[in-house]
């Protein structure tokens, strides 16, 4: 008979229990019931607790509160699984029943491979190569497809969920309101007061699993003048900004007053010292009353080329002012004793570095770089790059990895902390690799380097909907970050094997045809012949086209012969590539009129693919994110022909 003690208490920890006791049971479902109680003072059974309750070192860990070690020392009847924190334990548990034959591929239950056999005997103890590893809520989200994720990142090693903004409504309204689908499901709009009670929840899912929580993000320039986040990219007439608020918003071109007419792309008046107090007093009234926040991100406006242009403003480069309101909001939160981890972000104007003020007080700060108008089709060249001064409101944004890196390498020399990434992958990027393997490839590389260039990890701003055609580029991303000696060769056999059984070799192969077919690099918009016509004009492309069709044709026959098997997730599997399979047909249809120059066409074939295709976005969308998708492909029809990576909107 097996049990379970715990050593040390923590909710986290009760959670870890209960998880282990399912699988347990799951995996052996003869083995009878499993009983859990709390003893510190067990020494048999499954002893389940901190590794300093039990006497194990830790001293690997700079800070045991954030970085994770996981530690495993089991046989066939008990044992010890442990950790540095109380999130590290449940990390433990999972890793224990992965090395028992687990695989956790997608959300949900249909997404889990648990085997029926017999438990080994598992001994192990490993610090995860990156201390950041997470996501970062995006694109159009529905409150299931939120706690799905949640509860699955753990279960792959991540240890990091990030909420942007004080209330997401926009990214409820997206799906809500079904944007690209609402022929086929008319809109059900949302309250922000729902919104904002399913963000508590969300938060309670976090902390049950004790994995750290991120929150806001942009929000913080306009928030502390009296005008609603909420608002975020919606276009808002300018009599709904506030008197009183008019003198605070940054002057653009002798105005001052909504950026484009949107609230989040705003920026303030960083010179006004009494704009700067408000932001500072706002900021800090918010920390103070939610403690649950690990780490709080305070960033600056979602629009480049929109700082201050007043003659007091001009007087220092927006990376200056901003290490100074981070300065003045550290002096703040330390005079009401609050502890909460603050992270400024690399982005946009601030990618270049200030030039006279940097922060006093590290230990309470992180740098976030945010590479958004990077390439995707490649990490890194190592070519070296000629550094761009920094000219107000007449920016041109890096346009690859490289060079994001030698802005950092700057930024280096006045910061010594802790850093991590965020990063778009599962953001548009998603959709220009319609096969997930050429994005896995990417994902590998990308986190290996950022890791080898000081940057401690990555938080995807990226969709809950990342797995389709499957979850491998998500698998691939997560499993690097955990171990960054892992190769694209042995993730693959993991996922693919566990996904697809006997034929898994025959099903990856499938897809990176797929990939190599569709060419990223054109659906990137980087492979044009004739950019002042379009960036996406490249009559050559339709021998491509021509390629995907025959591959979707063979594959046709390898879904039929796999169609269902006795494991459920190789039947979930095999069928969610029918339905992709499908997707790539009218993504075909699509691009072969976009390369021609046939624009109207194509518009008219996104408009079927949208309704139609859209018909059954409600039977799968647990994995696919049909608004990412359709504003994807939205975007290859009306891009500007000049217009590439400054264009950081979908």
């Amino acid at each position: 008979m097996l049990f379970i003690n715990k050593i040390s208490s923590h909710s986290a920890i009760d959670f870890a229990a209960e998880e282990l006791k399912k699988y347990l049971r799951m995996m052996m479902p003869e083995c009878g019931d499993i009983k859990i109680a709390y003893n510190p003072e067990a020494t048999d059974g499954f002893r389940l607790g901190l590794m300093q309750h039990l006497g194990l070192d830790v001293s690997d860990a700079e800070c045991p509160e954030l970085d994770d070690v996981l530690y495993i020392d089991t046989d066939c009847h008990g044992g010890i699984i442990a950790g540095d924190n109380p999130r590290s334990v449940l990390l433990s548990v999972y890793e224990y029943l992965r090395q028992n034959g687990c695989v956790w591929l997608m959300p949900g239950h249909d997404g889990e491979f648990i085997p029926m056999r017999n438990i080994e005997p598992v001994k192990y103890r490993f610090k995860p190569s990156c201390r950041y590893r997470g996501l970062c809520n995006e694109g159009a989200e529905f409150q299931r497809c939120m706690t799905d994720i949640i509860d699955f990142l753990p279960k792959v090693g991540m240890n990091i969920f990030m909420i942007e903004f004080k209330t997401p409504v926009a990214y409820y309204d997206w799906y809500y309101n079904h944007i690209y689908n609402e022929k086929n499901r008319p809109p059900e709009p949302i309250s922000p007061k729902t919104v904002l009670q399913w963000k508590r929840m969300c938060e309670c899912e976090i902390a049950k699993r004790a994995l750290q929580f991120h929150d806001i993000g942009h929000g913080f320039t306009i928030d502390p003048f009296g005008i609603d986040s909420n608002m975020a990219w919606y276009k808002v007439d300018e009599d709904k900004l506030p008197l009183e608020a008019k003198e605070y918003m940054a002057e653009i071109d002798g105005k001052r007053g909504f950026f484009r007419g949107q609230p989040i792309n705003t920026n303030f008046c960083m010179s006004n010292e009494k704009a700067r107090t408000r932001v500072v007093k706002y900021i800090a009234d918010y920390a103070e009353s939610h403690s649950n926040i690990d780490y709080l991100h305070v960033w600056l406006a979602d629009a480049a080329n929109n700082h201050c242009e007043c003659k007091e403003c001009q007087k220092h480069t927006p990376s200056d002012f901003y290490m100074m309101l981070m300065n003045e909001l550290d002096i703040e939160l330390s005079n009401r004793a609050l502890k909460t981890r603050i992270v400024f972000i690399v982005y946009l104007d601030t990618t270049w570095p200030p030039l006279e003020y940097s922060i006093k007080n590290p230990e309470r700060f992180s740098l976030l770089l945010a590479p958004i108008s990077r390439s995707y089709t490649y990490t890194l060249d190592q070519k070296p790059r000629t550094l761009t001064p920094y000219v107000r409101n007449k920016l041109r944004l890096a346009r690859d990895l490289d060079e994001y890196l030698a802005y950092f390498g700057e930024w280096k020399k006045i910061w010594g902390g802790a850093a991590l990434s965020y990063e778009y992958h599962f953001w548009r990027h998603m959709a220009y690799d319609p096969s997930g393997t050429v994005l896995a490839k990417r994902l590998i590389e990308d986190v290996k380097a950022y890791k080898s260039n000081g940057v401690n990890g990555v938080i995807q701003d990226g969709s809950q909907r990342a797995f389709f055609p499957n979850g491998f580029a998500f698998y691939a991303y997560a499993r690097t970050l955990f171990d960054t000696s892992s190769t694209y060769d042995k993730l693959a056999q993991e996922y693919f094997s566990a996904a697809y059984g006997k034929r898994w070799r025959d099903f990856l192969s499938y897809l990176e045809r797929l990939g190599e077919a569709f060419n990223q690099k054109y659906l990137e918009g980087e492979a044009s012949s004739r950019r002042e016509i379009s960036a996406y004009y490249n009559p050559e492309y339709l021998k491509n086209l021509d390629a995907v069709t025959k591959i979707l044709d063979e594959g046709a026959a390898l879904i039929k012969e796999c169609y269902t098997s006795e494991n459920r997730i190789e039947t979930v599997s095999v069928r969610l590539l029918e339905d992709h399979s499908d997707l790539c047909r009218y993504l075909v249809n699509i691009l072969k009129n976009k390369c021609a120059g046939r624009d109207d066409a194509a518009l008219s074939e996104f408009e079927r693919f949208t309704e139609e295709f859209g018909a059954r976005e409600a039977r799968i969308e647990g994995y696919y994110d049909h608004f990412i998708f359709a504003a994807a492909y939205h975007r290859i029809l009306r891009l500007h022909p000049t217009k590439r990576c400054d264009d950081v909107t979908l």
